[in-house]
């Protein structure tokens, strides 16, 4: 892991986006220091888009859409709750500059979130940024079992819908393990980015979103039918659980 000496700053969105382009990103210390460093991690947790482990026990919660699922529709509090302590986690690297930065990715359409709701409670989620074919996975929260679970899955199942082609998942976990993480070495990994970028770097210092890849794709479908999925489809959003476990269950 490479952690240059830390800077106190407001963080810059463009420079935040070339530097995910070039597969270095930002963190902090704990939540309420000033400065952050950049991380470049020797080995990178990936989670494949068609080797994500979807358990008979998952599959079971999602189909039955025992957790309401939705992309983008809080976002700020999804980053806010990630930023909290909590009892396995009591400090965070997620400190303002982060929230702020990530805020305004936001707004421009790069930085995207996963809610999971329980009735009215937002009770996972998750939060990370896209480029290009790409999806950088910053943070999740879970405030209720396999919350953080079903946003992961419908997190994979929205990036195969769109045309992705790399979930990052930064570090290893045994918790991402369980679901199909694996490990590369850096050089892999970019060899992997560059792909997934293609020429979508290029608008960068502009802050264009206009990529290949659509996260919003999964909003074009509603509940699911019985009959198998496939086009035309009709939609409103929230996304079926239905819907989400046969994308998972579909092979390419």
């Amino acid at each position: 892991m490479t952690r240059p000496t830390p800077r106190s700053l407001d963080l810059d969105p463009d420079l935040v986006l070339r530097a995910y382009a070039m597969g270095v990103f930002p963190m902090a210390e704990h939540r309420d220091e000033d400065s952050v460093f950049w991380v470049e991690p020797r080995q990178r947790a990936i989670m494949p888009l068609d080797g994500f482990h979807l358990s008979r026990s998952l599959r079971k919660t999602i189909a039955g859409d025992r957790f309401r699922i939705t992309a983008d529709a809080a976002f700020d509090r999804v980053i806010a709750l990630c930023a909290e302590s909590a009892p396995d986690r009591p400090d965070t690297w997620i400190n303002p500059a982060i929230e702020k930065v990530f805020g305004e990715l936001h707004r421009r359409g790069f930085a995207h979130s996963i809610e999971t709701w329980d009735g009215d409670r937002l009770v996972g989620g998750l939060y990370g940024l896209a480029l290009g074919r790409a999806f950088f996975g910053e943070s999740m929260f879970s405030r209720a079992r396999d919350a953080s679970k079903v946003a992961i899955a419908a997190l994979v199942a929205r990036l195969r819908l769109g045309g992705f082609e790399l979930l990052d998942c930064q570090f290893m976990t045994d918790h991402l393990a369980s679901l199909g993480a694996v490990e590369v070495p850096r050089e892999t990994y970019l060899s992997m980015l560059g792909d997934a970028l293609g020429e979508g770097a290029a608008g960068l210092a502009s802050g264009t979103a206009g990529v290949s890849a659509d996260f919003g794709a999964l909003d074009a479908l509603g509940a699911l039918a019985p009959e198998p999925l496939a086009p035309p489809f009709t939609t409103s959003p929230p996304v079926s659980g239905k819907v989400i476990a046969q994308l998972l269950t579909q092979t390419s």
